[in-house]
């Protein structure tokens, strides 16, 4: 039985209301466009059409639809809420600084100020979100190259000024989705842990987090990534806490066992020193020795007690070679033989079942994507889980609105046309209001 496809409530994506309605993040000829039609009084009821130029998994119609519900409208008198606007900015100008200087008592009042400013412009904002009409496929949907993936039927007059905003949002959370479903479809049910975080700026994390949860992503790694969808991020032992404990793995490994929650489980970072295996091996051995007060002789002593999830424990351990790097382990050859390579993980893999670490899970990550990945299970080298990481952020789909028709009639530009609507649902824009 197919799963039943929900939306998410429209409050969670914490739309910028004021600035959304003035047409701060909109292109000028949008905004232009509004004003045209406002000045010569002219509503007409058009249908808008949005599609990707590829093949995509689509993710932002949610937000895109949470725009919409705040956007749409108008303002009873311009030229005042055009000011009170400006005075908002200069307002929040002054908190940030306020903020920064830890000034409270400034702070208190500009706030105070703010308040006032947004209580004006609600006070002149008619909403007109019920009076449009949406259709739209579901985040996580797959759709085809010119495939109609959302609907806006009603007056542009109090919608058109959003299209920058409509297509920002569904671009760059289809983007990441279509590329997160390559490397899901390519790992082949292994787990993917979403790392893309430290390669873009923080205010898109929780758009690429919910995008990537909806391709099919196993985790997360901030906890920005999971606000849409109220997840716990995920993380291993960074390299920064074992320089800190002056490059010793296992000290670092024991520091993160003592402080850290027993609900995480414990992936240690064991490329510090370019030996996967040997420091594996160490760490294994130091944390039989802490917590047993006995010596773990490999091949003989069961290790079991310090494998596994909770505290005390080794859940699994990632491979992270630079990928100028060869492990000490791997043969030298060629290029394939740097970074995280298949010989790594075989030679890897062995040991640690010779020695009794069958549970002990292998992580790879440091430039992998789909092609990569591919390959690894092809060859059926045994990773347990992937982290990737940048390689999800450097492909992009484009998206495009046309209008396609006005008062029921086809009017659109040569070379486009009313699209097929079958496969879009209904969207209630009070949902979760």
């Amino acid at each position: 039985m197919a799963a039943v496809k929900t939306r998410l409530p429209l409050y969670v994506f914490k739309v910028p209301i004021e600035r959304v309605r003035a047409g701060y993040y909109s292109d000028k000829y949008f905004t232009r466009f509004v004003d045209i039609l406002r000045r010569d009084n002219l509503h007409q009821q058009v249908t808008y059409q949005f599609f990707p130029r590829q093949d995509a998994v689509v993710a932002g119609l949610d937000e895109a639809c949470a725009i919409l519900r705040s956007g749409t409208g108008y303002y009873t008198d311009q030229a005042k809420a055009e000011e009170l606007f400006r005075q908002l900015l200069q307002v929040e100008d002054e908190i940030a600084i306020a903020e920064y200087r830890l000034d409270r008592r400034a702070m208190e009042k500009c706030t105070a100020r703010r308040i006032r400013l947004r209580e004006e412009l609600m006070d002149l904002w008619v909403d007109k979100s019920q009076e449009i009409k949406v259709l739209a496929l579901y985040d996580g949907d797959e759709a085809a190259a010119g495939e109609p993936i959302m609907v806006i039927q009603g007056d542009p007059m109090y919608f058109g000024h959003l299209e920058t905003l409509l297509l920002g949002v569904i671009a760059r959370a289809t983007s990441t989705a279509t590329s997160v479903k390559k490397v899901v479809r390519a790992s082949r049910g292994k787990p993917i842990i979403f790392f893309s975080a430290r390669f873009d700026h923080h205010w898109v994390q929780a758009t690429d987090g919910y995008a990537a949860f909806k391709a099919g992503a196993f985790g997360v790694s901030t906890d920005a990534n999971a606000d849409y969808w109220g997840s716990e991020a995920q993380g291993t032992i960074p390299h920064a806490l074992i320089a800190c404990y002056k490059g010793d793995t296992s000290a670092a490994a024991l520091a993160f066992d003592r402080h850290i929650p027993a609900s995480v489980n414990r992936v240690v970072l064991v490329d510090w020193e370019n030996d996967c295996i040997g420091t594996t091996l160490k760490v294994v051995g130091d944390f039989y020795r802490h917590f047993t007060g006995k010596e773990f002789i490999p091949g003989e002593t069961d290790p079991s007690p310090v494998i596994g999830p909770g505290k005390g424990k080794i859940w699994g351990v990632r491979f992270d070679t630079s990928g100028n790097m060869r492990d000490v382990s791997v043969t030298p050859r060629d290029e394939s033989s740097f970074g995280v390579c298949p010989e790594l993980v075989w030679k890897a893999r062995r040991k640690f079942d010779s020695v009794g670490l069958k549970d002990l899970k292998i992580m790879v990550s440091g430039g992998f994507d789909d092609q990569r990945i591919e390959l690894f299970e092809k060859l059926g080298v045994p990773v347990d889980l992937y982290g990737v990481g940048s390689t999800l952020l450097k492909k992009k789909v484009d998206i495009t609105a046309d209008i396609v028709e006005v008062e029921g009639k086809p009017y659109a530009k040569a070379g486009r046309k009313k699209g097929d609507f079958s496969r879009l649902s209904p969207v209630d824009l009070s949902n979760g209001l």
